[in-house]
């Protein structure tokens, strides 16, 4: 949700959001979604090269880059080291914006990384939701999408919240996973046991592997 609002910065002529989501964050895989992202078409021979040349022509045109990566815990180190000796050849009209889980932060406060927790200008955590507010998440979704509070049984909300720890994105595709399942059974009304279905699936059973999206 929150890369989603930076990537809207998009639309306004004055900045170039290129968003890099997927999980395979080796480094010239990040390079490669980051040319599809300012629509270059180039080899990886050239690729660094150019990809300097772009981002000066950008701000050559007074436009701030913003460059994000979603599930940035799973960046291996040495992988955020070369990226961050690409960015300092950059101008200096540009922001690099990591989503990750608390977990990065850890790596990045071991003493071997100060170089680069030395180059975070800004971070936050994110704490976890109260059961009242996933609750409203789950109202206001429904609505958005003109279903009524009853698509859910009272017990398999409670069920939802429940599992999901307090994690926006954990609450999210239960719910999902649960619709999902009352659709297989061809029913109007997602019931509890839609939700257990779901969660004594084997990627549902460890919260640690769910959170960081790493189970197939």
């Amino acid at each position: 949700m929150l890369r989603e609002h930076v990537e809207a910065l998009g639309v306004e002529q004055t900045n170039v959001v290129a968003s890099i989501s997927r999980t395979m964050h080796t480094y010239w895989n990040i390079l490669n979604q980051l040319a599809v992202s300012l629509k270059l078409d180039v080899k990886n021979a050239k690729l660094e090269q150019t990809l300097i040349e772009a981002a000066y022509k950008h701000v050559k045109n007074n436009k701030t880059l913003y460059v994000l990566i979603d599930e940035a815990h799973l960046l291996d180190m040495s992988t955020l080291r070369k990226l961050r000796l690409l960015f300092d050849k950059f101008p200096k009209k540009y922001n690099l914006v990591l989503f990750g889980q608390i977990e990065l932060m850890h790596y990045l406060s071991m003493t071997i990384n100060e170089d680069l927790k030395s180059r975070i200008t800004y971070s936050k955590t994110i704490l976890r939701l109260n059961n009242e507010d996933l609750a409203a998440y789950i109202t206001r979704e429904l609505e958005a999408v003109r279903l009524g509070a009853n698509v859910f049984d009272e017990a398999a909300i409670e069920l939802i919240i429940r599992s999901s720890q307090g994690n926006l994105r954990l609450c999210r595709n239960l719910c999902y996973a649960s619709l999902a399942t009352c659709c297989q059974h061809q029913k109007r009304v997602v019931l509890i046991s839609h939700v257990n279905e779901v969660l004594i699936q084997p990627h549902w059973r460890s919260h640690d592997e769910l959170i960081k999206q790493q189970v197939a």
